[in-house]
């Protein structure tokens, strides 16, 4: 019997690979860069499975391209707007995330952002380098207290919630917004008050953001939102860069209306080197490694090589963001 046909995107941590390669024929992209539109849908044609990554967009065209025989779209990814999720359950193609493993990096990375800004490493690095370190100063590079501080968290998902549980260390008081509250934990465990975004973005002296990005969340963080924030307001986004206006962003902190953002996602990704944004001297940008340990990275891909698989053998996913696909008379055994 030949072995299943399989498209992946790009080389996962070979905890992932290996499963995969010993299951399926696989055709891994080799590249540092993401395939092309046109590479994607040229190497999708005919296979029975996709392991794609945030990074690739599977919308109605790329998952029809492939063909009736495509089984499974497994996304190496907890995010997954990505994937156009409705048409591939019209078609009856069940799509797998990773979800839960990259939690507590990512709120470890969350909190890395917020001592750094708030204490001004990098500037205070960056002084030193560039040998602008003459004497000890009573006012030179005066950061923000994190102690006792108001972090608000927008989205108290897991993620959410794990930057909290950090948050009760610093005895910070701890403020969240989510209209569509699924975490796990019980919030009042964590000594948090739930409140109304106008509220959390009015009295935080850290705004962090941890929703998902779809129709409600794209740009919430406008104009207006930023127009209610105290002007030494610290915004932090390890979510998805669509959810933060990017214009409105910069105007922010280019009139100081709040002191500081770090962004780990922009809008686009990678963010043009001609982006207005990287003029900011009040903005730091990683490239979105929040969750980028080797430890998370690999267990990331071994769940999406078994949600791989499990779509390729027609079992239920372990890890499905559409399930509702098993109910209806298209899906595919």
């Amino acid at each position: 019997m030949s072995k299943p046909k399989v498209f992946v995107c790009r080389d996962i941590p070979e905890q992932g690979l290996i499963i995969v390669q010993n299951y399926c024929k696989a055709d891994v992209w080799p590249g540092e860069i993401p395939p092309s539109r046109e590479e994607l849908i040229a190497h999708i044609r005919d296979v029975d499975g996709l392991l794609c990554l945030l990074t690739d967009l599977i919308d109605q065209e790329v998952i029809e391209a492939a063909g009736p025989q495509l089984k499974v779209i497994s996304n190496h990814a907890v995010g997954f707007d990505n994937v156009d999720v409705k048409s591939a359950t019209r078609l009856g193609i069940p799509v797998g995330n990773t979800p839960g493993i990259l939690t507590e990096t990512t709120a470890d990375f969350t909190f890395a952002l917020i001592m750094a800004t708030s204490r001004r490493l990098i500037e205070g690095h960056t002084c030193v380098r560039s040998g602008g370190w003459r004497t000890w100063g009573p006012k030179f590079l005066l950061g923000k207290d994190i102690f006792g501080a108001t972090i608000g968290i927008v989205g108290y998902g897991r993620i959410g919630q794990a930057v909290a549980r950090r948050a009760r260390g610093f005895n910070m008081k701890i403020l969240y917004y989510d209209p569509d509250l699924t975490g796990n934990s019980d919030p009042a465990s964590l000594g948090a008050q739930a409140t109304s975004l106008e509220e959390l973005l009015r009295k935080s002296d850290f705004v962090t953001i941890h929703t998902p990005l779809n129709e409600q969340t794209y740009h919430m963080l406008d104009k207006k939102a930023f127009q209610k924030m105290k002007p030494d307001t610290i915004l932090i986004n390890t979510a998805r860069g669509g959810i933060v206006e990017s214009e409105a962003l910069y105007i922010a902190l280019k009139e100081h209306s709040i002191a500081f953002a770090a962004l780990d996602v922009t809008e686009p990704e990678p963010i043009p080197i001609e982006s207005p944004l990287l003029e900011l001297d009040n903005l730091l940008i990683t490239p979105h490694m929040a969750s980028a340990s080797q430890a998370t990275r690999g267990k990331m891909a071994e769940m999406a090589a078994c949600n791989l698989i499990a779509g390729l053998r027609g079992e239920r996913l372990p890890y499905c963001v559409n399930p509702e696909v098993y109910d209806t008379n298209h899906f595919k055994v």
